[in-house]
């Protein structure tokens, strides 16, 4: 397979970026997306062309939320629940011009090419995603009753791997499917609970000092999101601010 390249290039920060096109030649349909970026860069060397292209990746498994590429419009690409290191070359055809460009998000600036510094989605997690109380051992907390619906939903909600594709689809950059899924899955616990009113005020002050934008419910975020974290988690975590903010009794 063939395909031509429109790859944005961008030395840092500041520097004008543009896109840039290339063209690789016999790629497996098997090949994943990441694979095809490698065999361009390998071509980019030994030809002397240009600096490779620089973009982010670790696992290649679609866990640790490192890659994250705008491909033709969408985050992660055209396929449906999985990361751009999933994302293999058979859901393209031959011949294809492919549009490649990194997040854009007031929140993510780019570092260079397609990497983006997502390290306010850290920032959020210092502020208040985590339990410093004490819970007790591991058996201590295998212990505790926990209904199946709420220990279903708060496994669903930690599936987010935190790749910013909910960030990237949303026009407004709104970090709150992110947020929401954070604050979720440990609302949902009884461990979670001692903290959980100063837990989503510190994590939403965060997210609003850092620069996200607001929710307007277009739900491209749970459209986009690799892992299909849901909406509903939103919804929990404007209950929980709400109940946070007038010192009422949470109901998650």
């Amino acid at each position: 397979m063939n395909f031509t390249l429109h790859i944005w290039r961008q030395k840092n920060a500041k520097a004008q970026g543009r896109f840039e096109s290339y063209k690789v030649e016999n790629i497996s349909a098997e090949c994943s997306f990441l694979e095809m970026l490698d065999i361009l860069n390998e071509q980019l060397i030994n030809d002397n062309i240009s600096h490779p292209v620089c973009f982010d990746n670790d696992c290649r498994e679609g866990i640790c939320g490192m890659c994250g590429l705008y491909i033709n419009g969408r985050p992660h690409g055209n396929d449906e629940g999985v990361t751009t290191c999933q994302l293999h070359m058979r859901r393209f055809k031959d011949g294809d011009e492919i549009w490649i460009e990194p997040w854009r998000a007031k929140a993510f600036p780019v570092i260079r090419d397609l990497v983006v510094d997502r390290t306010a989605f850290d920032k959020i997690i210092q502020a208040g995603g985590y339990i410093s109380t004490t819970t007790g051992g591991v058996p201590d907390a295998n212990a505790i009753p926990i209904a199946k619906h709420k220990a279903d939903q708060a496994m669903d909600a930690a599936a987010c791997i935190g790749c910013g594709a909910c960030v990237a689809a949303c026009k407004n950059a709104s970090a709150m499917l992110f947020v929401g899924a954070k604050v979720s899955h440990l609302a949902l616990l009884p461990q979670g609970q001692v903290e959980a009113a100063d837990r989503v005020k510190k994590m939403v002050c965060k997210m609003d000092e850092l620069g996200f934008g607001s929710c307007t419910n277009t739900y491209a975020c749970e459209a986009e999101c690799p892992k299909q974290i849901k909406r509903q988690n939103i919804s929990r975590l404007n209950r929980q601010w709400l109940a946070s903010a007038f010192g009422r009794d949470r109901k998650n």
